[in-house]
């Protein structure tokens, strides 16, 4: 029997929604956090032996005199010693080696770890995260395991080492098979000279073969990056719901906003009974005017509205007697010029003083009569 499985299963959300989106800045920060960044170690470890083979190259002289040296140091000088095995006498000939081998090893040591440190640095930049320490049982889990072993990291890390292994036979063969003139004139010299060549070209071989490494480490790490962003993509769910908690529900903002538009029309409604006057286009706009000295030395508009709002105004205005005078230019250009709770601009002073001093006179006559 047959079974067919659809490899998308694998790439979809925790709901089977595929994880098109990519991550947002949030998501980078978390993983970041968690320790979980992309870096090729083909390229750190490629470096770090580059700079090594490239050192022993360039110190490789200085490092053969100091051991020579200790090492004829030991076979005549040391024998000479009197109580030679006597703790304190072992002690100071092992700090001898010791900084023998430092003086001598130092300065390759300290370029492979400047190099390791660099380029690390390069691709990950400065993190410091225990993340990474925490026990966690998907790494001991037999079914994890088994899907690393047939994931297609396994594959790649497969067609990595076979690549290796071509890369180094080739350079090899071509790099050994120019100098097979020079290893069969090997019988012609003494050992020193045949100790030299053979170090200085095993160096030399190990230089190139670093440096065809590299272009392997190149696409490595064009794998990586291509993989930690396939890992960090997200599903538009969950894209939605980090916005939600980022910026808030829109539909609850929404009704609050709905709320706090409510309140504030019931409150400027509240003041249009107030108003000595109901400026109207007439049934567009309606601007409700108080003038008050006392409040402000010009007339504040206590309420505005348009369309419906503007017919509501008008029919609080008449149910409180507030007086509702038509003027075209002047409502609109108070409703457009003017907001809630200010006083009206001095170029407005004239038409709004002829409005008020209308009022007032009707005002008058009314009481009067």
């Amino acid at each position: 029997m047959i079974y067919r499985i659809d490899l998308q299963l694998f790439a979809r959300g925790p709901g089977g929604e595929d994880r098109t989106e990519k991550a947002t800045p949030k998501k980078r920060r978390e993983a970041r956090e968690k320790g979980q960044v992309f870096q090729s170690r083909e390229i750190n470890t490629t470096m770090v032996l580059l700079f090594a083979f490239i050192s022993l190259r360039i110190f490789g002289t200085n490092i053969y005199k100091r051991l020579a040296e200790f090492s004829e140091k030991v076979f005549t000088e040391y024998p000479m010693i009197e109580d030679l095995y006597m703790p304190d006498i072992l002690l100071r000939v092992f700090i001898d080696g010791i900084l023998v081998f430092f003086k001598a090893a130092g300065p390759v040591l300290l370029i492979c770890l400047l190099t390791g440190l660099i380029v690390s640095y390069a691709q990950v930049g400065f993190l410091f995260t225990t993340e990474t320490l925490k026990p966690s049982f998907r790494r001991i889990s037999p079914l994890g395991g088994m899907k690393r072993l047939f994931s297609m990291r396994a594959v790649v890390e497969l067609a990595k080492a076979v690549l290796k292994v071509v890369i180094i036979a080739f350079v090899s063969y071509s790099y050994l098979n120019g100098k097979a003139h020079a290893i069969m004139s090997l019988m012609d010299m003494d050992i020193l000279g045949i100790a030299s060549f053979i170090g200085i070209t095993s160096v030399d071989l190990a230089i190139r073969i670093c440096v065809a490494l590299l272009v392997l480490g190149a696409f490595d790490f064009a794998y990586q990056w291509w993989e930690y962003e396939k890992s960090l993509k997200m599903t538009k769910q969950e894209v939605k719901e980090e916005f939600k908690q980022q910026e808030g529900n829109p539909e609850i903002k929404s009704r609050i906003r709905q709320k706090q538009r409510q309140l504030s029309m019931r409150r400027m409604m509240q003041e249009v009974p107030k108003a000595d006057v109901v400026i109207t286009n007439p049934t567009h706009f309606a601007c409700a005017l108080k003038y008050d000295e006392k409040i402000s030395p010009a007339p504040v508009l206590l309420a505005k509205g348009q369309d419906y709002i503007a017919l509501r105004i008008k029919e609080i205005a008449a149910e409180n007697d507030v007086e509702v005078v038509e003027n075209k230019p002047l409502a609109r250009t108070i409703y457009e010029t003017v907001e809630i709770g200010e006083a009206i601009p001095p170029e407005l002073y004239q038409a709004v003083a002829e409005v008020l001093a209308f009022v007032y006179s009707l005002k008058g006559k009314t009481m009067a009569g």
